[in-house]
């Protein structure tokens, strides 16, 4: 069946029925709640700022036509419009100035006669443009290309490490029996109710002691032991026969080999779900970061981001534009691994 055919096929055969009605008017609504916010910030990007102030807002990146005009020996840009003079013709100006109420307008062609028309007579005349500098100036003059290879290396660090500590942790909490077991793994999901900001004065002072202020190992190390990779872990890992792995200790197979190559290979679609919570976590991670580092150069997106919003001056256009630029790595995991996501997730319930 291709999509043509699955997605115009009708309960009621060839007629409509009054439920394939409602499930695409629920379908339809739910895909412009999902993805219409992501739609409007992308198109928003590449606005300028006084697209931007326009009201009421445009969907897409109008920009203003202009025309060369020379007057006085000087040439000027100026902003073209479609005016309806009071005579009743349409036609197509350089707005020269506007007093008032009135505007002052002329022809590119003769800028010599002005025509002066109410400013409600008058229509801009516009074409779809795309600021591409919104993207390029940060890049170039804010130092934001350090800022991404910054989230880069603390992402990759973060998750690569949490992906190695939390699979160890859960390897020992579902494949070994000792006193007290249950209750170490109650305890680690517990501290799932712990606010972080109870946690930010001693994670502080710890890193403080440590002399990791103002590194990016400060901002990582804090991070990489997570309850919640531990218990998705271990309940995948329960799953995993205790015959196999006592048939590798017969063949004289050490713990770590066992972990190493039979265990972690079998684990490989939670790893993923992991990885992709990982990835949005560190990525998106914003508090901890602002807390700890202080000198720009080490500053990672988010933090960046934070520079554009001044006391009394806030750069939409370029946190619009940013915005955009830090999603797309997040995205990208998210479509190369999304087919372990439902694996992973659901072999965790089995046992």
């Amino acid at each position: 069946m291709n999509a043509r055919t699955f997605l115009t096929r009708r309960r009621g055969g060839t007629g409509w029925h009054w439920t394939d009605i409602v499930t695409w008017v629920w379908l339809v609504g739910g895909l412009i709640v999902m993805f219409g916010p992501a739609f409007w910030l992308l198109m928003s990007s590449f606005k300028s700022p006084a697209q931007l102030a326009e009201f009421p807002p445009s969907l897409l990146p109008y920009q203003p036509e202009t025309a060369l005009v020379e007057r006085g020996g000087t040439a000027t840009e100026l902003p073209l419009y479609d005016v309806v003079t009071p005579d009743g013709e349409t036609r197509r100006l350089a707005e020269l100035r506007r007093v008032g109420t009135m505007s002052n307008l002329v022809d590119p062609a003769n800028p010599e006669e002005i025509v002066r028309v109410n400013i409600n007579d008058r229509k801009p005349v516009r074409t779809i443009g795309f600021a591409w500098k919104n993207y390029t100036e940060p890049l170039e003059k804010n130092n934001f290309g350090r800022y991404l290879w910054n989230s880069v290396f603390v992402t990759t660090m973060a998750t690569l490490i949490t992906l190695l500590t939390n699979s160890m942790a859960a390897f020992a909490l579902s494949k070994y029996e000792f006193r007290g077991r249950n209750s170490v793994m109650l305890l680690i999901v517990a501290t799932l109710m712990i606010p972080l900001s109870v946690n930010l004065v001693p994670l502080y002072s710890v890193i403080s002691s440590l002399g990791l202020l103002n590194s990016l190992w400060g901002v990582i190390l804090p991070t990489v032991a997570t309850p919640t990779g531990v218990f998705l872990l271990r309940q995948y890992m329960l799953t995993i026969p205790d015959e196999l792995l006592e048939a590798a200790r017969m063949d004289k197979a050490s713990e770590w080999q066992i972990y190493w190559r039979i265990v972690l290979p079998l684990t490989a679609p939670a790893l993923a779900v992991l990885a992709i919570f990982s990835v949005v976590w560190r990525w998106n991670d914003f508090l901890w970061p602002l807390i700890v580092l202080s000198r720009k150069e080490l500053f990672t997106l988010q933090v960046g981001l934070n520079t554009f919003a001044g006391e009394l001056n806030v750069q939409w256009h370029y946190i619009l534009a940013m915005t955009v630029a830090t999603m797309i790595p997040v995205v990208v995991v998210f479509v190369f691994l999304q087919r372990f996501i439902t694996a992973g997730i659901a072999g965790t319930g089995l046992k």
